[in-house]
């Protein structure tokens, strides 16, 4: 089953990408129990409204949805939005610290995935965008989707 998943992404924040400015990126292992991997496994996990903290020198990610296992015994989670540990080294850690205190800067988990058969959770140091930057963002798409389409008509009237 591990080779199946590998690099499967399991979760996706898509809206981040929409409220953020995302700098720079850190891979970070997950501490799960045994019945919530395999319930992430069958991609029943939701991190739209997840966000990270850093406390005493660890960071955890808070509302991270992750469903019970229908299979699964005593041994399943109470909360299935419970704070879980996150696996960094300590200097990504005490640079995450560092650049998480300026201002407008916040911790924003951007994809689940299974890699070499552990859960990862990919970090984005992201800056809050204001209304007119989404503003700006969209009007990029939309000209950069009329271009393609043009192109593409151009191309099928040469044949």
């Amino acid at each position: 089953m591990g080779k199946k998943a590998e690099g499967k992404v399991l979760a996706q924040n898509k809206k981040a990408s929409h409220d953020y400015f995302i700098e720079d990126t850190y891979e970070a292992g997950m501490v799960l129990t045994g019945t919530e991997i395999k319930s992430l496994r069958n991609g029943r996990a939701n991190i739209s409204d997840a966000f990270a903290t850093i406390r005493n020198g660890e960071i955890h990610v808070h509302n991270m949805h992750i469903s019970p296992f229908e299979q699964g015994n005593r041994s399943n989670p109470a909360d299935p939005t419970r704070a879980r540990k996150l696996l960094l080294h300590k200097a990504q850690i005490s640079k995450l610290i560092g650049l998480s205190k300026q201002e407008g800067y916040t911790i924003v988990p951007l994809k689940v995935y299974v890699r070499n058969g552990y859960a990862k959770l990919l970090l984005g140091l992201g800056k809050g965008k204001k209304q007119f930057d989404k503003r700006a963002t969209a009007a990029k798409k939309d000209a950069q989707r009329d271009i393609q389409r043009a192109l593409k008509e151009r191309q099928k009237v040469a044949r």
